[in-house]
């Protein structure tokens, strides 16, 4: 039992030493992941397109 309690004890010590990102911090980073994504998705899009595209008119 003193292990637990021991475990436990230092699970609360580790969470209070951990920074949490503020709302500002997060935002930015979803704005960011947002747009990277956008944009992957657009070029593989206009890649897909393309390649149809050609593969349509050379069959």
């Amino acid at each position: 039992m003193e292990k637990f309690i021991q475990y436990l004890q230092n699970a609360r010590n580790e969470i209070q030493k951990v920074i949490f990102p503020t709302k500002e911090q997060v935002k930015n980073a979803y704005i960011a992941v947002f747009i990277v994504v956008s944009v992957v998705a657009l070029f593989l899009a206009i890649v897909d397109g393309a390649m149809s595209f050609v593969l349509s008119h050379i069959m």
